[in-house]
């Protein structure tokens, strides 16, 4: 039986996977000019994403157009994911 904490850290994996999975969406759709980022659904993704990035676009402005903030902010995410995936299989061994 799994414990609250093990419970607690595969549910914020699981989020951290499909926010990933969000962020790289908003990134390759900010390639096409032409989505309007005022109609559903992009509008829900650009709220739930762009907080995230903005936190980042605000250390590297963009250049030549190009936003580079995107990609700190993946990494930044792909290493809080590996931080909290390797927790789990401590938590499921009662290293906690």
């Amino acid at each position: 039986m799994s414990s609250p904490s093990a419970l607690l850290i595969q549910t914020l994996a699981t989020f951290l996977s499909i926010y990933s999975i969000l962020i790289f969406i908003r990134i390759l759709l900010s390639w096409f000019p032409n989505v309007d980022w005022f109609a559903q659904p992009f509008a829900a993704l650009s709220q739930i994403t762009d907080p995230y990035l903005n936190l980042f676009r605000s250390v590297i402005p963009p250049l030549g157009g190009i936003d580079f903030s995107a990609i700190l902010a993946i990494i930044v995410l792909q290493i809080v994911q590996e931080l909290v995936s390797s927790a789990l299989p401590a938590m499921a061994y009662g290293g906690y």
